[in-house]
């Protein structure tokens, strides 16, 4: 069976074959939803953003290079649709709601509620930080791009990029154990 990459998928997405975007579709969009909840806090924004990367991909397809990795691509086309979106709704409010605790008894129902709350004061922690350093802990911590996908997708160089990761992993530390 030949394995066709992200690549030559979105190549052939370009050249006109519309059906190969459902492999790259099928890979990307819990990522991306995942990626945009983290960074607005609201499940339906985050469904929606993430369609809007996959609708650009199909009106700007004939931007993509092959040369450079989909994946880096991918995340650009989503962080300038997140960029949209922040800059016209930059004073709406999140609707998210987070998950309730269990109520399960005995000790295990305490680690749960305790790792519960650990989760919930570093998402109450990235919260507290600015867009620019929030996005940055996404890519690099919780979507597993290197640091040289991430130079490419926000136009900085590596050492910038490692920079800002540094200090923005710094601030959520400070903040987090403000918070607990």
């Amino acid at each position: 069976m030949i394995q066709i990459n992200d690549e030559q998928n979105m190549l052939a997405v370009k050249n006109g074959d519309i059906d190969s975007l459902v492999p790259l579709f099928n890979k990307y969009h819990v990522k991306l939803y995942n990626f945009f909840l983290r960074l607005t806090n609201n499940k339906e924004t985050s469904e929606d953003l993430a369609q809007n990367v996959f609708s650009r991909i199909l009106s700007y397809k004939g931007s993509f290079n092959p040369e450079y990795s989909f994946k880096s691509w991918i995340y650009q086309v989503a962080r300038n649709v997140h960029i949209n979106y922040y800059n016209k709704n930059r004073y709406l409010a999140s609707d998210y709601i987070k998950p309730d605790d269990m109520n399960d008894e005995g000790k295990e129902a305490i680690d749960i509620m305790e790792r519960n709350q650990r989760h919930q004061n570093l998402y109450d922690a990235l919260e507290m930080l600015p867009v620019d350093q929030r996005e940055i802990i996404e890519l690099s911590r919780f979507q597993d791009l290197k640091y040289e996908e991430i130079a490419k997708i926000t136009g900085n160089s590596v050492g910038a990029v490692k920079v800002k990761v540094h200090r923005a992993i710094k601030k959520l530390k400070q903040v987090y154990f403000q918070i607990a």
